[in-house]
């Protein structure tokens, strides 16, 4: 399978946008063609750890396209031994259920608007990033479908490590979140995040991105 890696971007503080900039943030993102609809929109206990493409309520969202309303958990796999390290070293523990979901992005944001925002975790994920724009061909080389987002808007602040193995030692420098974007890619051209995906979210979050990685 080859090394996959999941890379976030959040803002130097573990901020939470306010609802209504965080919907801005999303539909942006659509429309400077960072990204590609379907959207789905989850709520409950997330972990931002959590791999979006392996197991995770995100990927559950992103590739089972569940009805509304269905309950998800974090994928168990038989035969696997329960890890107690943190994630993404350890096993991750997400709950959570699928408010919403469309192929219109401005669908988005009543959908928002009706969300438990502030008071659960709440995800949006798209189906992919856009490799109908040249910059995000150019940055990892080659069209992959299973490249997805997620934006996330957490209800207490998570840590994300800034450089990890998961099949290392835990331990390392991490940095607290609670909005923030993270995306999956098989491989990549160059180093640093995604140039559009930086633009726009430099916008909401400010010039002073974090920015890191986690390889799987």
């Amino acid at each position: 399978m080859g090394t996959w890696t999941d890379a976030f971007i959040a803002p130097p503080e573990p901020t939470l946008l306010r609802p209504e900039a965080f919907g801005r943030l999303v539909v942006e993102l659509a429309r400077e063609r960072v990204v590609r609809t379907p959207w789905a929109l989850v709520a409950g206990k997330l972990c931002v750890n959590a791999s979006p493409n392996w197991g995770s309520v995100s990927g559950q969202a992103r590739w089972d396209r569940p009805p509304l309303g269905t309950s998800l958990r974090t994928e168990t796999y038989p035969g696997c031994p329960p890890n107690d390290d943190p994630p993404p070293w350890g096993d991750s523990h997400e709950e959570a259920r699928l408010l919403a979901s469309g192929d219109a992005v401005l669908d988005v944001l009543p959908a928002l608007r009706a969300a438990p925002y502030g008071d659960e975790d709440i995800a949006v994920v798209f189906d992919r990033m856009d490799f109908g724009n040249r910059a995000i061909t150019e940055y990892f080389g080659f069209e992959d479908p299973r490249t997805m987002l997620v934006c996330f808007a957490l209800a207490h602040p998570q840590h994300r490590p800034l450089s990890a193995d998961d099949s290392g030692y835990p331990g390392g420098p991490t940095h607290p979140v609670r909005t923030c974007v993270v995306h999956t890619f098989k491989l990549a051209m160059e180093d640093g995040p995604v140039p559009p995906l930086a633009s726009v979210l430099s916008r909401h979050f400010g010039p002073d991105l974090i920015s890191g990685e986690t390889r799987r």
